[in-house]
């Protein structure tokens, strides 16, 4: 073990003698890791500044965009004239991930489930 590893579990052994780690908020409750795993080696620091500083990649902020849009088209009628503005949008931005390439199935995620369900039915 290097010299800087021990100094710091040394450190931690001390806090947690002396008691500094308990009522924490969140003790005992697993961490919530955010999951950089579809990121580049090369590009996680430079993402996790930007995340940490409030800025999403252009394709995340597309993404989340789509998402809000997606969201906001259920609670509207289909009558009201912000429903077609909002629906040319939406269809917009996923020809948009289409066109590069990206899957737009987190928009339809819920069908999943119901569209299971259905074909376990019939093959009963």
């Amino acid at each position: 073990m290097r010299l800087i590893d021990q100094l710091a579990e040394q450190h931690i052994r001390e806090a947690q003698a002396k008691g500094e780690f308990s009522n924490l908020p969140g003790e005992g409750a697993p961490l919530q890791l955010d999951d950089d795993s579809g990121v580049p080696s090369e590009l996680r620091t430079a993402y996790r500044l930007l995340k940490n500083a409030g800025y999403l990649p252009p394709e995340l902020e597309a993404r989340k965009e789509a998402l809000e849009l997606h969201k906001l088209l259920q609670t509207l009628e289909a009558e009201e004239p912000a429903h077609a503005d909002i629906s040319r949008r939406l269809a917009l931005l996923e020809s948009k991930f289409q066109q590069a390439g990206l899957s737009t199935d987190f928009l339809y995620s819920h069908y999943r489930a119901d569209i299971a369900y259905r074909f376990k039915r019939e093959d009963q």
